[in-house]
């Protein structure tokens, strides 16, 4: 089920979100009645964003190793064609 809290529980019921998020679901926070943030345990954030410095190594790799640049137009649209497929 979907956590969704507002910010003061964050402070006030910091042990019962730290179980929510260490059994692996995020919790959304709410500031007014409109979305924040999002807590995620340190799995979870790790294993949305490792692979980033990955590809980033790679791609400044691919860079050196050509003159060929692409504008962001193209970058784009690869990563939403590539997206889309999945």
């Amino acid at each position: 089920m979907i956590q969704i809290r507002p910010v003061p529980d964050l402070k006030n019921k910091f042990p019962e979100i730290e179980n929510i998020v260490n059994d692996g679901q995020p919790v959304y926070l709410t500031k007014n009645g409109y979305g924040s943030m999002v807590i995620l345990s340190l799995e979870q954030y790790s294993a949305l964003t490792d692979n980033i410095e990955t590809k980033l190594d790679e791609a400044d790799k691919q860079a050196a190793s050509t003159d060929e640049r692409l504008s962001h137009q193209a970058v784009f649209a690869n990563a939403r064609r590539t997206a889309h497929a999945k």
